[in-house]
């Protein structure tokens, strides 16, 4: 008797359109089509007269398996079908696996199909540009532990992501976890596209973000997209660029490449916090703070008088403080040009001023010193940012005493092992000013300007966006 074959062939979504003509005769010339019954409603018109039809209704796809190889044995042609991709969750890795179990000398040829998320991509624009990845929430053969920790994975490695079986009438709460994990992770405003019954006559397609991403609109029948963190949709298309216009991509969006790496490094920060039920304007002073030296000892170190980065933003906001003084030209050079343009800020840094080597000659005291006694009398009311210059410090603190100088804040970093931390103690008692203080020896320009560009972004801090004008 003449051998068998079983062919594993992937019927496409559902659109005869979108079935290849491979399949498509693999059919015609099958004695024998075994399938879910549902998809046979997409065939019909290719069998032959005289094929046998073997449906079986869900979670049926062992049996169907064993009686393809049970007509094959019999030197029948055996066409197994699956929708989308027959490799894809669908027969073919289980024919082979029985095959296998069964020591059969059965021939199998495996046909490719469009899978449903290819199809559901494509009436969304262009989602899967770049790495993705398919994640199936139906945990009928894997155990939920395993699937959340593929999602942590896919959502921290930045993979575009098509989600399969994503709710069933017994399944109502996965999709919510899913949710849940992707926005630890991804910009609220990440695009997402799912497409119901993609290819077939009940298609609807549908795009949100992930914020606005309702479980309860999704159902088994649905296939889910969601974009990483380059994705942007354009004229009502999903777009995840391959990269040929990085350059015009980090003009024209809302944010660039550099902006990206900053938000993914703050997530990133804020999840290795031992503390993160910190108030918001306190932890996204910290944030830039760790971002800035990789130094979680930040959460021990930095100092914030309550409520002192907000009160700031919102007086840079209203037109009340306009100018900022540094001790040394390190700390102002770091603090980004386009916030202060925005917020309409001036900074000084009165160390290269000419009088000042000649004053502190003359006085016997720092060049700094000098400088923050000029900066007092021509902005007594300014922003005081110090990241090198202890003793510019003590002087601050010496003439707010004396009730010279009423600055609108005081940022107090410097870094060192002389004098250092006296000056940050003597700066502390000034409880009618606000303050932001690195504790101990450590500090720096660097660290100075980024707790500036902190407050002078305040504004972007409930939604963890930092890095605007980077």
């Amino acid at each position: 008797m003449n051998k068998g074959k079983i062919i594993v062939a992937g019927i496409g979504p559902g659109s005869e359109m979108d079935m290849t003509p491979a399949v498509a005769d693999a059919i015609r010339r099958s004695d024998v089509v075994i399938g879910y019954n549902y998809y046979f409603r997409f065939i019909t018109h290719l069998l032959r007269e005289g094929t046998e039809c073997i449906d079986t209704g869900m979670k049926r796809e062992q049996a169907r398996a064993e009686q393809a190889f049970t007509y094959a044995d019999e030197g029948k042609t055996v066409c197994v079908i699956s929708s989308g991709d027959a490799g894809i969750y669908g027969m073919t890795p289980l024919i082979y696996e029985m095959r296998e179990k069964t020591g059969s000398e059965i021939e199998i040829e495996t046909l490719p199909g469009i899978s449903a998320f290819q199809k559901a991509a494509s009436l969304l624009g262009a989602p899967i540009g770049h790495d993705f990845c398919v994640i199936s929430l139906s945990d009928l053969m894997t155990p939920w532990s395993v699937i959340e920790k593929r999602i942590h994975a896919a959502a921290g490695a930045d993979f575009v992501t098509a989600v399969y079986n994503p709710r069933s009438e017994g399944r109502y709460w996965q999709l919510y976890r899913l949710k849940e994990l992707f926005l630890q992770e991804r910009d609220p405003n990440t695009p997402v596209g799912y497409v119901r019954q993609a290819g077939r006559e009940e298609q609807t397609v549908s795009r949100t973000t992930l914020a606005a991403l309702d479980p309860e609109q999704i159902d088994m029948f649905t296939v889910l997209l969601i974009g990483n963190s380059q994705t942007y949709l354009d004229r009502d298309q999903i777009i995840t660029p391959r990269g040929y216009y990085g350059e015009m991509r980090e003009e024209t969006s809302d944010h660039g490449i550099g902006q990206d790496i900053m938000i993914r490094s703050f997530r990133t920060i804020e999840k290795e916090l031992r503390h993160p039920d910190i108030p918001l304007d306190k932890k996204w002073a910290l944030l830039h703070a760790i971002h800035t030296t990789a130094d979680f000892e930040m959460e021990n170190l930095l100092y914030s008088d309550p409520g002192a980065v907000s009160s700031l933003y919102d007086r840079f906001r209203n037109g009340e403080i306009r100018t900022i003084v540094t001790d040394v030209t390190m700390a102002a050079a770091g603090i980004r040009k386009g916030a202060l343009e925005r917020l309409g800020v001036e900074v000084k840094c009165y160390l290269p001023d000419e009088r000042v080597k000649t004053i502190a000659s003359q006085k016997g005291i720092t060049r700094t010193q000098v400088g923050i006694r000029l900066a007092v009398e021509e902005h007594p009311d300014a922003l005081f940012v110090f990241g090198n210059a202890p003793t510019a410090l003590m002087e601050l603190c010496d003439l707010v005493r004396k009730g010279k100088a009423r600055p609108a804040g005081i940022i107090a970093a410097p870094v060192g092992f002389v004098h250092v931390q006296e000056s940050k103690h003597m700066a502390k008692p000034f409880v009618h000013i606000p303050k932001l203080i690195v504790e101990g020896r450590k500090g720096g320009s660097n660290l100075a300007a980024t707790l500036v560009n902190a407050i002078l972004c305040f504004n972007d801090a409930e939604q963890l966006k930092p890095g605007r004008d980077v």
